[in-house]
């Protein structure tokens, strides 16, 4: 299966400009590959660097060196020095992102937020919604719930809609930071069931997941992020 995603030596430290320029190392020569059909899971204790690796890739955090090769049809781009033009770009196409928080426009209806990224690939407008309600109904959100804004939902009701959301639009790439932290067993087997529908579609993903049931069904490979840890 072909490389989809590949970070090469990269490392990342924060400077506390209001500590007098103190810098506190995070990680440094990280280096794996993601494939297309494969889900990676970053495992390691909490202030290991995960989440920090997860954020450099969809690039909310910068690098501080290597690389971050990400294929983008017959392209590959670097995203550690993207500019953030691209960086939107490859965020409605090519990399998707689920994180353990939903944010999303005040007033704006749980189908309408789920449905979203796909109309922004160019799908029809009726055929996103209709894939919208059918998620919403595998992951067991109320018919009820449908039209009202997420705010208003209970914390699993919001993350089985941010699920939703992440899952619903064609990303040849797909993060996934504690997609069942909130989840209940059935809820996560849909996650489960999910991801392995992804894989057929030779979707790469690249996720952390402190839950050991659902990482031992759905992970083809884990990396220990503690051996990338930076000493401080």
């Amino acid at each position: 299966m072909p490389v989809r995603l590949y970070l090469n030596n990269v490392g990342k430290s924060f400077t506390m400009h209001l500590q007098g320029g103190s810098t506190i190392p995070v990680v440094t020569n990280v280096d794996f590959s993601v494939k297309a059909s494969e889900c990676v899971v970053l495992g390691g204790a909490s202030g290991a660097g995960k989440s920090s690796i997860l954020k450099m890739i969809y690039g909310n955090y910068r690098c501080d060196q290597g690389q971050i090769l990400i294929t983008c049809g017959d392209e590959i781009v670097n995203m550690a020095d993207a500019q953030p033009r691209r960086v939107l770009a490859l965020r409605q196409n090519t990399i998707g992102y689920v994180s353990q928080f939903l944010r999303v426009i005040p007033r704006v209806s749980a189908v309408e937020v789920v449905a979203e990224p796909l109309i922004a690939q160019g799908a029809d407008a009726e055929l996103a919604l209709s894939k919208a309600r059918d998620l919403l109904t595998r992951l067991n959100v109320p018919e009820r719930l449908w039209t009202l804004p997420p705010a208003t939902f209970s914390g699993g009701e919001q993350q089985r809609v941010n699920i939703a959301r992440g899952f619903i639009a064609d990303y040849p790439i797909l993060l996934l930071d504690e997609p069942t932290a909130s989840l209940d067993a059935a809820n996560r087997s849909v996650v489960v069931e999910l991801v392995d529908e992804k894989k057929a579609k030779g979707v790469a993903m690249l996720g952390i997941l402190h839950d050991q049931d659902v990482r031992d069904r759905i992970a083809d490979h884990i990396i220990d992020v503690t051996g990338f840890k930076a000493a401080a």
